[in-house]
């Protein structure tokens, strides 16, 4: 351990948060979190008997280290899950053992919602939170925001009394209809919010709740929200999800170098990204996501289904910035700091004009292009600034046209990492819709081509059944049951050929 370290760790703090090892060309190495920065920190550099052979190999590896500070545990664990999909230390994948990470599942559209965890999430219309490196740590903070938001974790078949957990509190009772289920799904979206990142937003709803309902003597009420409210605020103090407005972004390295490189304004709070996925023309589709201080924030990734079928990216990335800068949108979504586009030249000049048409010069727009990794900006237009010398710094260099300037910088520094992450996520999350509407035409095409089955029944069959399969599966009185006996027998018919 050098000098340099070992003066740098006596002003490691107490509070929860997540650190980085880095190696002696500056390279992430590992990424872990803390409850404790201080303690978890040092014990690294500590003569230990019990570690193994792994992590002593990082040990020999470390040069320097760097922290973030965060409001509690299990924020820590959020950030640290981000950070390791971003940065990909080798010694995280290396020491994780071939570990899964864990999900939260909520079924909230089912007329029965529950809420857990999961290792694999499905496209089954639940909403999945994460992904986070600790089922143990995830179960942990759902049994205490249990408490503050009741929720149901499985239906028993033919259950007709409230379980225990109702009486305990920890439960809706819908068995007995001690909640409505309009109640139960308000409750459950203000847990999802506080999953989200959004508690301040959640308390300020319960408190204003509870003034209404003791403006109109609602006394019960009233109390009961009162609970809840001191409940959560107290929940801050030692366990709570990714409170993304307590976050120091400033200490995230890769966003502290983006800053720089580009000469942005400010910190770039709010990143989307945006890609295109088809097939020759057909299904077209785009993605946005979004990355709210320098992490993904699924709840605000949107998709967009072009109005045209057109095997034409510019077009269809055109057509897609229009659509997401329409006034409609803004107020809706809100403005972004600084726009991705996946793609080179052409699919970053057609989303530049969209957001000029839509009078929003001032919102930065580059481009990822995929086979160098390079970073493009269109001269005068992109509404940003190259800075050579943290350019040089960075170990990188630029070639120049009339119009672009690409950015080549090493795959391995933080700003490329980034970039990629952003990328890639809208790359995962429009190919995945792509995926979505190809199945559901290739179910509806077949089912077209019965006589008599038009698309109200389409829809119905496959809502009841879920997709041509479980059609195909389904008995001839089953089908019968739901679009009747004379059109049963034309699916039967059409379906087993």
């Amino acid at each position: 351990m050098t000098e340099a370290l070992a003066a740098k760790l006596k002003t490691l703090p107490t509070a929860p948060g997540v650190y980085f090892h880095k190696d002696a060309s500056g390279e992430i190495i590992y990424v872990g979190k803390a409850a404790v920065l201080r303690n978890r920190v040092r014990q690294y550099f500590q003569k230990s008997r019990s570690r193994d052979p792994k992590t002593d190999a990082l040990v020999q590896e470390i040069f320097d280290t760097d922290w973030m500070v965060v409001e509690s545990e299990l924020e820590a664990l959020f950030l640290e899950a981000e950070m390791v999909r971003r940065y990909m230390p080798r010694f995280n994948i290396l020491l994780r053992d071939d570990k899964s990470v864990s999900y939260i599942r909520i079924d909230y559209n089912s007329d029965f919602p529950t809420v857990g965890t999961t290792r694999r999430p499905l496209d089954d219309g639940a909403r999945y939170f994460g992904p986070y490196l600790s089922v143990g740590s995830v179960r942990a903070a759902l049994k205490v925001l249990r408490r503050i938001f009741p929720y149901a974790t499985r239906q028993v078949p033919g259950q007709k009394r409230a379980t225990l957990h109702y009486h305990l509190g920890l439960d809706p009772g819908l068995e007995e209809h001690k909640t409505s289920l309009e109640a139960y799904r308000a409750n459950l979206r203000r847990l999802m919010a506080v999953i989200e990142g959004k508690r301040t937003n959640v308390e300020r709803d319960i408190e204003k709740d509870m003034q209404k309902a003791a403006k109109v003597q609602d006394f019960e009420q009233a109390a009961k929200l009162r609970n809840q409210l001191f409940a959560l605020q107290h929940l801050a103090k030692h366990i709570i999800f990714s409170d993304k407005e307590f976050l120091d972004i400033s200490k995230d390295h890769a966003l502290s170098e983006l800053v720089e490189l580009l000469r942005l304004g400010d910190f770039p709070r709010r990143i989307e990204g945006y890609d295109i996925s088809h097939m020759q023309g057909t299904n077209v589709v785009a993605s946005m996501v979004v990355f709210v201080n320098g992490a993904s924030d699924k709840a605000e990734y949107r998709k967009f289904k072009t109005l045209r079928e057109h095997n034409n990216d510019f077009y269809n990335m055109n057509e897609t910035i229009r659509r997401r800068l329409s006034e409609k949108n803004v107020k809706a979504w809100g403005k972004p700091s600084l726009v991705l586009i996946d793609g080179g030249k052409g699919q970053l000049d057609a989303a530049i004009q969209a957001r000029d048409a839509a009078g929003q010069q001032a919102i930065p727009f580059i481009g990822l292009a995929k086979r160098e990794e390079q970073i493009v900006i269109q001269n005068d237009k992109s509404g940003v600034e190259l800075n050579e010398p943290m350019l040089q710094k960075l170990g990188g260099f630029v070639s120049h046209s009339a119009d672009f300037t690409l950015v080549n910088l090493p795959h391995n520094t933080n700003v490329v990492k980034l970039l990629q992450r952003v990328r890639d996520e809208s790359h995962r999350f429009a190919v995945s819709y792509h995926s979505v509407l190809k199945v559901k035409q290739q179910t509806a095409s077949h089912l077209e081509d019965i006589p008599g089955i038009g698309p109200a029944t389409r829809k119905k069959l496959i809502r009841v059944f879920g997709s041509l399969r479980g059609v195909q599966a389904a008995s001839e009185q089953e089908i019968a049951a739901v679009i009747g006996e004379v059109k049963a027998k034309a699916v039967q018919a059409g379906t087993q050929k």
